[in-house]
């Protein structure tokens, strides 16, 4: 099984070790904010999908940026499967030019969402019992908020100083609001110590949350004024929450899943060439990670995971991007049965390793 590698967190590792794992004891699947690199998950979360192991024994919230949200929100639709396809179609298909502004961008976003949420699934995928979408995105304040391009590159380069002093700073820039379907909001928004602000998802939000969640800094148009939060401009929720940044668990006794492209897990979106940032160790403590073993990146196209690079990269030659992210995920189908089989035999206990926090 040398495709993923499986890490987890002090208190995982200890319920795995004793052989107390089982798939109820899931109680958050997290998305992280990856751009293309989330069709490496592709296999794993269709496996999940197909064999329907997360949320029987009560609803499983999936949490996500970005990305993260946009693959999530299709385990929400009438026919998952498909419309898990649909996103990877119109994603993986979707190609830009020179000279495309901030907001053709973002129409192309809008197109694809489209494309895989289909209005009239909005109620059933509202009223899902199985699975509960929590959509992280952030709310731009000061110069972040402004379309201006100067202006708006003023404002993150601020950002980044103040952030590489202390994490905390970023909430200057941004505020953190989630958007959430069901009875209650999910467990994290409601301990002490989150900040931001929680909203309902309804039919006329969900599909602008989506869109706001993915809106990258600088690259896509901002979403203004999203109905049944408070007014402004809303960007990608990876500002914020790129990766792991809060202990998603309720009980000690929970088991947080998350997918990753690697083996680092960075906090914010501006935090990937502060090295130095790491979670809390106790952020971790309930994880239980999966990512692509280093054998497995080595057989993707160019030996590396599909990026947001390849767009500029490929900018004149898209059908060979499309070529590559297609094998890539290929590759990816059999990374889910992978790890149902280490779970079934219980080998998950030979191979499993600790989360270092370094």
């Amino acid at each position: 099984m040398s495709s993923i590698c499986i890490k987890a967190g002090k208190r995982a590792y200890e319920i795995i070790m004793d052989g107390g794992f089982q798939f109820d004891r899931i109680t958050t699947y997290f998305g992280p904010a990856t751009g293309p690199r989330w069709l490496i998950a592709s296999g794993f979360d269709l496996t999940l999908l197909k064999e329907g192991v997360l949320g029987c024994a009560k609803a499983v919230h999936l949490v996500g940026a970005s990305a993260g949200a946009w693959r999530l929100a299709a385990w929400l639709q009438p026919e998952p499967e498909n419309s898990y396809r649909n996103l990877m179609e119109s994603y993986i298909g979707t190609t830009y030019r020179r000279g495309d502004t901030p907001v053709d961008v973002l129409d192309s976003l809008k197109s694809i969402i489209n494309n895989y949420v289909e209005d009239d699934a909005l109620p059933f995928a509202l009223g899902n019992k199985k699975y509960r979408l929590a959509i992280i995105t952030a709310r731009a304040k000061n110069l972040v908020a402004s379309e201006l391009k100067w202006v708006q590159q003023l404002g993150l380069g601020m950002c980044f100083l103040f952030n590489a002093v202390n994490r905390s700073y970023i909430h200057d820039f941004a505020e953190r609001v989630v958007f959430y379907n069901g009875p209650k909001p999910p467990h994290f928004c409601l301990v002490p110590g989150f900040q931001g602000r929680f909203i309902r998802l309804n039919e006329i939000n969900f599909k602008y949350a989506l869109m706001a969640s993915g809106a990258i800094p600088l690259v896509v148009a901002g979403i203004k004024n999203i109905y049944g939060a408070p007014n402004g401009i809303y960007r990608d929720g990876g500002l914020i929450d790129y990766h792991l940044t809060h202990n998603y668990s309720q009980t000690d006794d929970d088991i947080i899943l998350f997918f990753n492209h690697q083996e680092r897990i960075i906090p914010g979106w501006l935090d990937k060439r502060l090295t130095y940032r790491r979670p809390n160790a106790d952020i971790l403590n309930n994880v239980l990670m999966i990512h692509p073993s280093d054998t497995f990146i080595g057989r993707l196209p160019g030996g590396k995971v599909p990026d947001r690079d390849d767009f500029v990269l490929f900018i004149d030659d898209p059908a060979t991007r499309i070529r590559n992210w297609w094998e890539a995920v290929r590759c990816a189908v059999p990374l889910g049965e992978d790890f149902l089989e280490l779970v079934e035999s219980k080998k998950i206990r030979n191979v499993l390793e600790k989360i270092e926090v370094k």
